[in-house]
């Protein structure tokens, strides 16, 4: 389906009436596209010959049922690349001070029912002792705030989400490139392969929530016993900018940030992923890992990765959370 048809669907799936070809002529040029109302019309037939839409005389068309299962199913497609373009504007929006912890982070928002709340947290105490989280900051809400509405009988988990560290590296003029979401095998402690890789550019939806919701993790594996799988990506930056990257690192890891699992080689594979030319690949793991162990003992959550910006100092350490429901 070409951009003009599908404009055009758009327009008439809007509207709850019969509308002419003039008035989408006239609504077309607010998607970019300008047409003469003769072409227009020619448009309208092949919709009509498919079924997409329905004909009235002169007085114009109605998009079918058809029509809208079918612009549903492009939007999806038209889609692609979504998670990529959130990553990198949220990298932009966030303006989070590594050295002043002061600013804005990125959140990965879930809800937990609070009759599962105890039992959550114990598990995802045992993950905040280990490297696969990004901070043991998080955001604990029981009730609505401002800018986040918690359902009813549910709390709300904000965990810091892995592209907080995208942000704090443009931040110091330094871009880093999101190249795979995965689930990655860990052996005696150590990262050993990724089992499973989707292309943020080429999906509409976070891997990791795809991999959460396929079963595909065993974080507890990988804590208890040093052999599990968790949820990582691989991440590219160039390679002038590699001593840079760790000294920022170590500054993060003094101020209590961590996440990176491994540096790359330049110019080599990391984990036989290959890397771009005159670039470096890092393995950084997922903020949602807390919640992948949630899942593995068989709690239901609803999960929104990449969600939101939000505030470092309204967050608070996850020790004090436990403290309270102990």
């Amino acid at each position: 389906m070409n951009r003009t048809i599908l404009a055009i669907l758009k327009i008439l799936s809007k509207e709850n009436k019969i509308i002419g070809s003039k008035e989408i002529a006239k609504r077309l040029k607010m998607h970019g596209i300008n047409l003469s109302e003769r072409t227009v019309r020619y448009h309208l037939k092949i919709l009509d010959e498919r079924g997409l839409t329905k004909a009235f005389g002169k007085e114009g068309r109605i998009i079918t049922e058809k029509g809208r299962k079918e612009l549903e199913t492009a939007s999806t497609v038209e889609k692609i690349g979504f998670i990529i373009n959130k990553i990198e504007t949220l990298s932009y929006l966030s303006d989070f001070n590594i050295n002043a912890l002061t600013g804005r982070l990125i959140l990965n928002i879930t809800y937990i029912p609070e009759s599962k709340l105890k039992k959550a947290l114990k598990v995802m105490e045992n993950i905040f002792q280990s490297p696969y989280v990004m901070s043991d900051k998080i955001l604990f809400l029981e009730r609505n705030n401002e800018f986040i509405i918690v359902p009813e009988e549910h709390v709300c988990i904000g965990t810091v989400c892995s592209v907080t560290l995208n942000a704090i590296l443009l931040k110091h003029g330094i871009h880093i490139i999101s190249k795979f979401g995965g689930v990655l095998e860990i052996r005696d402690g150590k990262p050993y392969r990724f089992g499973a890789l989707i292309s943020y550019d080429g999906t509409s939806l976070d891997p990791l929530e795809i991999f959460i919701r396929g079963k595909m993790t065993d974080v507890m594996g990988a804590i208890k016993n040093g052999s599990g799988r968790v949820l990582a990506s691989f991440r590219e930056i160039p390679i002038v900018c590699l001593d840079k990257v760790k000294e920022i690192y170590s500054i993060m890891r003094q101020k209590g940030f961590q996440g990176i699992l491994m540096f790359g080689e330049p110019n080599h594979p990391l984990l036989d992923i290959p890397v771009g030319m005159d670039r470096v690949g890092i393995i950084v793991v997922g903020g949602l890992n807390p919640i992948a162990a949630i899942e593995e003992s068989a709690i239901q959550t609803y999960t929104s990765a990449i969600s939101t910006l939000y505030d470092c100092q309204d967050m608070v350490d996850f020790k004090k959370i436990i403290q309270n429901f102990k």
